[in-house]
């Protein structure tokens, strides 16, 4: 059973960057893959990137594709997300997931993961 904390979260300006970073505990953190997701007030939680456990293969939502990279070093059991180009769209609170694999899958919809984080808040001002 695998831990996950999110750090990283603040606030920034439009057009800044965050770096985001997931540690893990607990598990064998190479055998899970892993995503981030984030949820703004009121609306519902939305995939943001995923990548793969072992292989590194990444999918990105269109809403950040260009701009965000999901990144994994297995040896440090952490995930990161490099945010630029931020927007004031982008603020929510984002969550680090993960689920047991066996082979190189991502996925997109929240019920696939079984372990997630608190969250870190993200604010952008205009």
């Amino acid at each position: 059973q695998v831990q996950l904390v999110e750090s990283g979260g603040g606030l920034v300006q439009a057009g800044g960057s965050l770096r985001l970073s997931c540690a893990a505990s607990g598990g064998t953190f190479s055998s899970y893959a892993t995503g981030w997701f984030r949820q703004a007030p009121g609306k519902e939680r939305e995939f943001v990137a995923a990548i793969t456990s072992n292989r590194g293969f990444t999918y990105y939502a269109d809403s950040v594709k260009g701009r965000f990279t999901i990144s994994r070093d297995n040896a440090k059991n952490t995930v990161y997300l490099q945010m630029n180009s931020l927007k004031p769209e982008d603020a929510a609170v984002y969550y680090c997931a993960a689920v047991l694999v066996r082979g190189s899958y991502y996925y997109t919809r929240p019920g696939t993961y079984n372990y997630w984080g608190q969250g870190t808040q993200v604010t952008v001002s205009s």
